[in-house]
């Protein structure tokens, strides 16, 4: 049906595949993403970022720690790939492909002690040189034997440090495995310097456990790390996991079973009970239950039958059906919502600019301050041993690790969780945004209500005026909407099939954005629209009984459309004028849910607005409905699709307010896309992962809530982490350099702020809708 109807219309560019520009925009820079090993910290991450946008024709690159992925947004051509991987092998780094990491990924998550191999030889060979510190001075083992248990420690195991630090020092950088490698080589070299200075029979103090204990520590926190990267990714290697290997193709011979990889879209494909949909199609034969919790969080089984769109990933009932093929590969909807995922762990949120300026500096800043300490206890008068034990203790505890993780584990066990929950967060600075949401608006048909109305009422104009009768006018609007996709073009096309009425075909149809619809049916031209249109600019005024009855529909609550038709020249009637020849009444029904997801919304102290573009009368009584309250300003109603932008304008208030727009995420994409956080629901579907920043796979008013309190505890996690990321660095180097802690101490309490922070952000896997 014409797109007046519900008022919620795409721009109307879009709806002609014709439009041309006069002068066409500058083509998007295309992306690229590139695993990066060998990352340790926050200065490594800036690091490498400097490398690729040194890169000729690299416009943005954005690197993640936490993911050890790189975006890159880039002009260049097809040599990009092999140049950015040299800029990132150059700075000291290892370019993965993509399936590298993958593999490895899987790898690793086979086995919860994969990669634990170093840190357990760094334990066995650090264990006795820590006895002493724990049976006693008699427990000393020889100088000697000390040495050949550290030296295995520092040069083998610690080796990754060195490399990683002689790589930063040559690019006048730093990063944690320069302060690693030069603060557990001054002790190891202090040790071996006493004890080869020492006087005969002389036994003193020496700090090789110091230094071993230091990077054994520094493995099992980053192994710790890595472990709990692989929980944070989780939810990625689920949305990987629904893929099946195999496909059944049928063809002339029978079923025939072939990778998924060679299935095309055409082709007709069967899915036996149980299994799992390999790709994309459309239900030709058979009738199931779908199971598609992973993809849209709703934990109940949903019927399909012919006709139907079936979801790669889901998992098919009790029902054989065969499917014909719409998208495989990386057009199908999982494919889509990985990529949708990924990106989104991958982003940076711009609370994350602050971490980036002050890793900038940090590493060179803690030299200094390591080199202060150490001139400072020389100048108090302590020895060059105690100076030195002290400075190598500010390095040890001032790595940045906890600075790195901070915001990117939490951004990832964030979107993660929501993603299990039916929330696909488009991108880290929507989440960012979404938690300081005040203002909530909704567009009404296919959001607050079900968006599929039926025909209630149609009034016949007086006796006389329609010489056909109802069933005649029925089947020729009918006619006019048989090609629209609109609810309301469906609710005719419903009705007058249920009456068993024979559907014209019309000719000369014209749509009319926001309007209605006109079209030509048995050499008579028909129009069908809202109220304003027909009458004002059709000039089909409606007549006294049917001008009444219009008013009296819409006090109850019914969308009122008009029927017009265009007389020929004759007696009393100009060649060409309309006139209204009946009314067609349309109800629709709230959505399970609205009225209390209304209510959450409330309770949050959040304000509320409906925008629609019914009739005011309509409007406002399923607004009452719903719980909301048109008096106090709740409503806005007659509202065209170019003007929903303008009324998400008017909420923010000058900025005053953060603005999120709910809508279907197709006709309301201007608005979707000027509010501040966008809410698209949807089912996956190009325009609905694409126009909002944040897409509610299940359609369900509720998950509203629920986005806004993921976004919310995701961002208090950012801020705790960073708290205490700040916190071991601020409180610990003035410590270590007053000499308070030992090597040792500073090396543990490093590692703890690592795990902590990425403990913290895990905790976020616990939340549920």
């Amino acid at each position: 049906m014409a797109s007046g109807f519900k008022m919620q219309d795409m721009d109307s560019s879009t709806l002609s595949p014709n439009a041309s520009s006069s002068s066409s925009p500058p083509a998007a820079p295309a992306t690229l993403d590139l695993g990066i090993g060998g990352m340790t910290c926050a200065s490594c991450v800036a690091r490498v970022e400097r490398a690729l946008r040194k890169v000729p024709g690299v416009q943005d690159a954005t690197v993640n720690l936490a993911t050890e992925r790189a975006h890159v947004a880039h002009t260049g051509g097809d040599g990009m790939d092999a140049l950015l991987r040299r800029a990132v092998r150059n700075a000291g780094y290892e370019p993965l492909a993509a399936a590298q990491q993958e593999a490895a990924a899987d790898a690793a998550g086979a086995s919860p002690w994969a990669g634990f191999g170093p840190v357990a030889a760094g334990l066995a060979l650090s264990a006795p040189l820590v006895l002493p510190m724990l049976a006693g001075p008699h427990a000393m083992l020889p100088a000697w034997l000390q040495l050949l248990l550290a030296a295995p420690v520092q040069f083998v195991l610690g080796a990754r440090f060195y490399r990683a630090g002689w790589h930063a020092a040559r690019a006048l950088t730093g990063n944690m495995d320069l302060l690693v490698a030069i603060g557990t080589s001054a002790g190891f070299g202090l040790s071996l310097w006493l004890w080869l200075t020492a006087p005969p029979g002389q036994v003193p103090h020496l700090y090789f456990e110091a230094s071993a204990v230091v990077i054994t520590l520094v493995l099992l926190g980053k192994w710790l790390e890595a472990r709990a990267k692989r929980q944070t990714t989780a939810a990625i290697r689920a949305l990987h996991a629904l893929r099946p290997d195999r496909a059944h193709l049928l063809g002339r011979d029978g079923e025939v079973d072939v990778p998924v990889a060679e299935v095309m879209a055409g082709d007709r494909i069967v899915v036996r009970p149980g299994e799992r949909v390999p790709v994309d199609g459309t239900v030709e034969e058979g009738a199931t239950q779908v199971d598609e919790s992973m993809l849209t969080g709703e934990p109940l089984p949903v019927a399909r039958t012919a006709g139907d769109a079936l979801t790669g990933g889901s998992i098919n009932g009790d029902g054989r059906v065969v499917l014909q093929v719409t998208a495989v590969g990386a057009d199908t909807v999982l494919a889509r919502i990985t990529r949708l995922v990924e990106d989104a762990q991958a982003a940076k949120a711009p609370i994350q600019r602050l971490v980036d300026k002050v890793a900038a500096v940090f590493v060179p800043v803690v030299l200094a301050i390591a080199l202060a300490t150490l001139l400072g206890w020389l100048l108090a008068g302590a020895g060059a041993e105690t100076a030195l034990v002290h400075a190598v203790a500010v390095l040890v505890i001032a790595c940045p690790c906890a600075l790195g993780l901070a915001t990117p584990a939490a951004i990832m066990a964030g979107t993660g969780t929501a993603a299990r929950a039916g929330i696909l967060i488009k991108d880290a600075e929507a989440l960012e945004r979404a938690h300081r949401v005040d203002t909530v608006a909704f567009d009404k048909t296919g959001t607050l209500t079900v968006g599929r109305p039926r025909l209630t009422a149609l009034a016949l104009a007086p006796a006389g005026a329609q010489e056909d009768g109802e069933a005649a006018l029925l089947a020729a609007v009918a006619g006019v909407q048989a090609g629209s996709e609109h609810p309301l073009a469906r609710a005719v096309l419903e009705a007058a099939r249920s009456r068993g009425l024979a559907v014209p075909e019309a000719t000369e149809v014209r749509a009319v954005p926001g309007r209605g619809a006109e079209g030509t049916v048995d050499g008579r031209r028909w129009a069908i629209g809202n109220l304003p249109w027909v009458q004002e600019t059709l000039g089909a005024a409606l007549a006294g009984p049917l001008a009444e009855r219009a008013q009296a529909l819409q006090a109850e609550g019914a969308t009122v459309s008009a029927v017009a038709v265009q007389e020929p020249g004759g007696a009393g009637n100009a060649a060409g004028a309309w006139s209204a020849q009946a009314l067609l009444a349309f109800a629709d029904e709230p959505k399970p849910g609205a009225r209390e997801a209304l209510a959450a919304l409330r309770a949050r102290g959040l304000r509320l607005a409906m925008i629609s573009g019914d009739n005011r009368g309509a409007a406002y009584a399923m607004a009452r409905r719903l719980g909301l309250d048109p008096d106090a300003g709740e409503v806005q109603a007659e509202v065209l699709p170019q003007d929903k932008a303008a009324q998400v304008q008017a909420l923010r208030e000058g900025g005053r307010h953060t603005v999120a727009m709910v809508g279907d995420g197709v006709n309301d994409a201007p608005a979707l896309a000027l509010a501040d956080v966008g809410m698209a629901m949807g089912n996956g579907t190009d325009v609905a992962l694409h126009a909002a920043g944040i897409t509610l796979m299940r359609g369900d008013p509720r998950l509203v809530a629920a986005a806004l309190d993921i976004s919310a505890r995701t961002v208090a996690k950012i801020r705790q982490n960073l708290f205490w990321a700040f916190a071991y660095n601020v409180a610990g180097i003035p410590l270590a350099a007053l000499g308070y802690l030992s090597p040792v101490v500073a090396g543990a309490a490093m590692a703890l702020s690592s795990v902590s922070v990425m403990a913290n952000a895990l905790l976020l896997k616990r939340w549920r809708v």
